[in-house]
């Protein structure tokens, strides 16, 4: 049976995919299929696919369609798959759009084009999308102003939930940015405003707060995202302390992958170590780890193991 669309009450674990590449740098079909059963195994409520972590403008046109087709394939309607469609040109974001959801896309996440400065800028260029998709595709917005460079206001958020249904999601990654969580969550309880679903990334490195605060959970793509989906099943089941408790003792390594330039690499080598993907390999431009890196990351994955025996 298909899996029902994204929407206001969606929440969970929506898994960040990694695109897996061959050492020379072509995809890597095999590796795709064992890290979609990888993610799966790991009790994901759904996948976020084509994302900046996923290297997705590093794609051609063919293998970005090749990879859609591929994860939904092998996913099969068993959780939902929320596709990536940002781009500069609105034409190719439609086309990327219709082309997902006529897979069995869940959904599309729409980041803002780089050069708007303004609220009204934003706002339009929203607006724009959502009129150019239509009503019967579920959007979410992803606020990632460390990336984008563009800052999406608490007012334009409202604005843009008030006019358009299809606005179901924010991907939630302002730094700092626990604030504008809040102020999102009063504001629609006190002026009885549509609530929408919040999803929160930054590698989730502010997970237990986010959640006390209102998120309903995780879209980021941490090595370990078992610790994700217990995590936030706690909050669900109300053991704040306890999830508090299991994050905090795969901390020091979800900081480390964390970092800003690095994480990527980072990522993609512990995915390789747990078997998910066979090589860990960044298209260009990106990082590549040193005998340092793989030592400091090796230290950190071995006093995990210990602690969680």
């Amino acid at each position: 049976m298909p899996t029902h669309r994204i929407n206001e009450q969606t929440s969970g674990v929506y898994i960040i995919a990694a695109t897996p590449f061959t050492d020379q740098g072509e995809l890597d079909l095999h590796s795709v299929d064992s890290l979609t059963d990888f993610y799966l195994d790991k009790g994901v409520t759904g996948f976020t696919i084509l994302g900046m972590m996923g290297e997705a403008a590093k794609l051609t046109e063919a293998e970005t369609t090749t990879v859609m087709q591929r994860i939904l394939q092998r996913v099969n309607h068993r959780v939902p798959v929320v596709v990536g469609v940002s781009s500069p040109s609105n034409q190719h974001l439609k086309r990327l759009s219709q082309e997902a959801m006529g897979l069995g896309a869940a959904g599309v996440m729409v980041a803002p084009a780089s050069n708007l400065k303004t609220d009204e800028q934003v706002y339009r260029y929203y607006a724009n999308v959502a009129e150019l998709l239509g009503d019967d595709t579920p959007i979410c917005l992803q606020d990632f102003p460390q990336s984008t460079g563009v800052h999406t206001s608490v007012a334009v958020i409202q604005r843009l939930i008030d006019a358009y249904p299809q606005i179901v999601m924010l991907k939630h990654e302002d730094f700092p940015g626990m604030r504008k969580l809040s102020q999102i969550r009063k504001q629609s309880e006190t002026d009885g405003r549509r609530r929408i679903s919040i999803m929160v990334g930054n590698g989730g490195l502010f997970l237990p707060q986010e959640m006390l605060r209102g998120a309903d959970g995780a879209m980021t793509g941490f090595a370990y995202p078992e610790m994700l989906v217990q995590v936030c099943k706690m909050f669900a089941e109300g053991q704040p302390d306890a999830a508090e408790d299991l994050f905090n003792t795969y901390l020091p390594l979800l900081r480390h992958e964390f970092q800003y330039g690095l994480g990527l690499a980072l990522r993609k080598e512990t995915l390789r170590r747990r078997g998910a993907i066979r090589s860990a390999y960044v298209r260009k431009p990106g990082p590549a780890l040193d005998a340092t890196d793989h030592e400091e990351l090796g230290r950190l994955i071995n006093r995990l193991e210990t602690a969680l025996q």
